[in-house]
């Protein structure tokens, strides 16, 4: 019975392990900071989404402003200044230069990736419970059921994150790059993103506390 029980525990387990990768939340790879930044904390940012559909364009750049504003920085979307498109490189020197922008943030989708892993198989103790006229009660025996390991394909979306100052003629200073496995949706992936980013530019002294 113990043999069964520690079978069908380590069947479970595994099951479970598979739904958590299956359902993980985003995260962030690949980072970088220029460790020479030793100004004070950006205070104010020009937010730019480098996205060609409008209304996606609009929420990250939301996004971002929301999560920066509770950190004490004054925060400009590029749809503000630019509604009907992305601001090119000049566009967006003009910018700083007019506004007088201490940093620049821009994310921006890059192609998405498949990733396939190997699932190992595994045996599972099953119960079933038959009825024997012979001793007129019920009887419950176990089988060992064996389930093969199988490849799994997940598409994984990927964004990068760059953040600029605009001092010494504009240097990046901070860059990062956002994995989020499929489905997933809009919705729960950018407070996530933006959550992390966050949380990393405060630890770097890019940003402040937030207040």
């Amino acid at each position: 019975m113990k043999q069964h029980t520690t079978v069908l525990m380590a069947g479970l387990l595994w099951c479970s392990f598979a739904f958590l990768a299956g359902c993980s939340s985003s995260e962030l790879v690949d980072k970088w900071s220029d460790s020479s930044f030793q100004s004070p904390p950006l205070s104010k940012i020009f937010v730019i989404s480098a996205g060609k559909e409008p209304r996606n364009r609009r929420i990250w750049e939301d996004a971002f402003s929301a999560e920066l504003t509770k950190h004490g920085v004054l925060v400009t979307p590029s749809y503000r200044l630019f509604p009907d498109a992305v601001p090119d490189t000049n566009q967006v020197l003009q910018s700083v230069k007019s506004n007088d922008f201490d940093g620049v943030l821009v994310i921006r989708r890059l192609p998405s990736e498949t990733t396939t892993q190997y699932l190992q198989g595994y045996v599972a103790s099953e119960a079933e419970t038959r009825y024997d006229r012979r001793t007129d009660r019920f009887v419950t025996y176990y089988r060992d059921v064996e389930y093969a390991g199988y490849l799994d394909s997940q598409k994984v979306n990927i964004r990068s994150i760059d953040v600029w100052t605009t001092k010494n003629e504009g240097q990046m200073i901070w860059s990062a790059t956002s994995k989020t496995p499929e489905p997933n949706s809009v919705q729960t992936v950018r407070p996530e993103i933006v959550k992390l980013v966050m949380s990393e530019l405060t630890h770097q002294g890019i940003i402040a506390d937030e207040r």
